[in-house]
């Protein structure tokens, strides 16, 4: 993307100070607190103004970030043309990231209308590759429904055999930081991981962690296990779909902690419904935006796909969380404030995605 320095990005205070303007949309508490405890360890945090809306970023909302330099938006908030168009209008220059995703923003537009992207492109990929793990741990040994039969006094181990991990084959599809977590960790459990990455790692990287470089279809028909890893894009959308489920051997784990629309949910569903798949861990969704990340314990899914998923006994649903750890948190909040100081100075963020 090319860069454009802007001279005109710090608003003044009541006494005349220089500051910079940020509002921060989708914002949970622990957001809140991360980047509260972060500011006020920066050399001057009475340079920065950060202002916390909990509402997505949409047609909406949009009209919130008047009067701002810079916006802060998260995973499903709304980067589309249509909405960076108006931002261009309010006066925004920069666009935040508080994520390792960017599928979610029109860099093309943005690079047009002069507005600055930065990202996170790495805040704790053990977080999310142990998150993958927990939810293959969880499926292969039903901890869910082991957990929900003690509450209610069923100590009966009918409906709970699960299988060694040692010598099962995993399949991991992307090796980029989160990938090479995860494989340490199948490595670790004497598992035989293949992988398939259309950007490879060097061999000499490679033979340290200990797996081998195959094509799809050697995942598809010989891994126990497929944890997905990569990032959403064109060439991604549906990677998962009936074609590639069907050349899964029987009763496979299939893990998605990456972005929901990488699978075919109802490719999915009809796999689910033949038992062709022995169980699915699901961090995302690929029509998540209006559930994900809030309370509709009182209210009616209308969404009837996810419903069905979330009635499978095999099918274990988390809203989001594979990232969300302390430190990932921390690291999060600590590399958006170096994008913003790098773009004050330099007029481009420290860390920004390539179209």
């Amino acid at each position: 993307m090319k860069r454009r320095r802007n001279d005109t990005v710090l608003s003044k205070n009541i006494d005349g100070k220089s500051i910079f303007r940020v509002l921060m949309y989708s914002t949970k508490e622990y957001d809140r607190l991360s980047f509260d405890t972060k500011l006020k360890d920066l050399k001057q945090p009475e340079n920065y103004e950060i202002n916390y809306t909990h509402q997505r970023l949409s047609n909406d909302s949009v009209k919130q970030a008047n009067g701002y330099t810079c916006i802060c938006i998260f995973v499903n908030d709304d980067g589309s043309r249509e909405i960076l168009e108006k931002l261009r209008q309010i006066g925004i220059k920069l666009i935040l990231l508080r994520c390792a995703g960017f599928n979610n923003v029109d860099l093309k537009a943005a690079e047009e209308f002069h507005i600055e992207i930065g990202y996170v492109p790495s805040y704790s990929p053990n977080a999310v590759a142990e998150h993958a793990v927990a939810l293959v741990m969880t499926l292969n040994r039903h901890l869910h429904h082991a957990y929900n039969r003690v509450r209610n006094g069923d100590f009966r181990l009918d409906g709970l055999v699960g299988f060694d991990m040692y010598g099962k084959t995993v399949g991991v599809l992307g090796t980029g930081r989160i990938g090479q977590f995860i494989i340490r960790i199948f490595r670790g459990f004497g598992c035989r991981v293949l992988a398939y990455d259309m950007y490879k790692i060097k061999d000499e990287d490679r033979n340290i962690l200990g797996f081998e470089y195959v094509e799809l279809d050697e995942i598809y028909t010989q891994a126990d296990i497929i944890s997905i890893h990569l990032p959403l894009d064109k060439k991604t959308k549906h990677l998962i779909n009936t074609q590639s489920i069907e050349k899964m051997k029987k009763n496979v784990i299939l893990i998605n902690t990456a972005r929901g629309g990488l699978i075919d949910t109802k490719a999915l569903i009809n796999a689910l419904k033949s038992g062709h798949i022995g169980g699915v861990g699901l961090d995302v969704y690929e029509h998540e935006q209006k559930y994900f990340f809030n309370d509709y314990s009182s209210n009616i899914i209308d969404d009837d796909i996810l419903v069905q998923l979330m009635s499978y006994p095999n099918v274990i649903l988390t809203g989001h969380q594979a990232f969300l750890t302390h430190e990932a948190l921390s690291f999060i909040a600590k590399v958006t404030f170096e994008n913003i100081q790098t773009f004050i100075t330099d007029g481009k963020s420290l860390n920004a995605p390539k179209i």
